[in-house]
């Protein structure tokens, strides 16, 4: 396919749950970060894996699963940007 690209509001999204995490291990905080990081991984290969956000029902707007997690992307083209992280628990 393509490269994977974080925005920045997918990037400070990161940045404020490992500061959340950090709260109680700072090498927690690192591991989950670097985890959440490699499982977009396969996105360079296989855009299509993750499954249509419900809540857009658009086949180029999709998302993984992470722990308690969904990682947001959308695909453009040749690219796949990550648009956002978002707790499971929190509305859309």
């Amino acid at each position: 396919m393509g490269k994977v690209i974080w925005s920045p509001t997918a990037l400070k999204d990161v940045d404020s749950i490992a500061e959340f995490i950090a709260r109680d291990s700072v090498d927690r905080a690192s591991l989950f970060v670097l985890r959440l990081i490699e499982s977009t991984d396969r996105l360079q290969e296989y855009p299509l894996s993750g499954r249509i956000i419900p809540e857009f029902d658009d086949p180029d707007k999709r998302e993984i699963i992470y722990g308690a997690y969904r990682i947001m992307y959308q695909i453009e083209k040749d690219e796949v940007w990550i648009t956002g992280i978002l707790h499971g628990s929190r509305l859309l």
